[in-house]
């Protein structure tokens, strides 16, 4: 399927993990990709293993407006146009309110919370005009609590209703504004867990395992594409079927 032909998508914490296989995915659908990460170097190899003239990687910090702006100057200078922004980039520092030190939240905040915020009000005039739209990558910590991610659980919780206002502002303007909310993911955060802590997820995901990033990414891709034009303002959670569960034990 070549469904973002002639499309501009940018995507934040493009680098490794969801990022880099959500930017593969839509270069693989014809899309000319921005790949944005705060590591220029990982996402430059990135873009290059993709189509020759359709990528370019972007230095950027999403928590300051300025490199913000100079990420979208970027994209418009080299490609004119932006149809699709993917707000991916993301930290995860663990700790109870009682342990975690203010300086982590300022982290979290302004990454999560910031870098989602200033993305997307910089990039909106362009959707407007392209009638494009925005996937923002929030969590199931967003649509419910984690023992031990205070923080985290917050800021993600905060995208999840950015993402419903956004969607209710600028949805007559045209574009059209989601979520997706994975569980746990086969990234380079859990790469090295043991298995006695896979197996305490598995425990509350149906199917068994963690997604891999190239599923989590196939949703991204479904929600930005013309397959998914009547839906806006959702919250997709891509978990296995976590949170189909109402938290009680498995019996018998």
């Amino acid at each position: 399927m070549l469904r973002f032909a002639d499309k501009v998508v940018l995507v934040t914490g493009a680098a490794a993990g969801i990022g880099e296989a959500t930017a593969r995915r839509f270069a693989d659908e014809g899309a000319s990709v921005v790949l944005a990460d705060w590591s220029l170097d990982k996402a430059q190899v990135v873009a290059s293993e993709l189509h020759s003239g359709k990528a370019l990687a972007v230095h950027v910090d999403v928590s300051i407006l300025k490199s913000v702006q100079q990420m979208i100057d970027a994209t418009l200078q080299r490609f004119g146009r932006l149809d699709v922004l993917v707000n991916n980039a993301g930290v995860h520092i663990p700790g109870t309110v009682l342990d975690a030190t203010e300086a982590d939240w300022r982290k979290i905040s302004s990454v999560n919370i910031d870098g989602v915020i200033f993305c997307s009000k910089l990039a909106l005039p362009y959707l407007v005009e392209s009638k494009g739209c925005i996937v923002n990558t929030a969590s199931v910590s967003g649509l419910g609590g984690d023992w031990g991610g205070a923080f985290y659980c917050a800021s993600k919780g905060a995208v999840v209703n950015f993402t419903r206002a956004l969607a209710l502002d600028h949805g007559a303007q045209g574009v059209r504004v989601n979520s997706v909310c994975p569980g746990l993911t086969r990234t380079a955060m859990t790469w090295d867990w043991d298995q006695s802590v896979r197996d305490k997820f598995y425990e509350r995901i149906p199917l068994q395992r963690e997604a891999l990033p190239s599923e989590v990414a196939a949703v991204i891709a479904f929600l930005a594409s013309a397959d998914a034009s009547f839906i806006n303002g959702v919250n997709l959670p891509v978990d296995g079927g976590q949170t189909a569960s109402d938290g009680q034990p498995r019996v018998g």
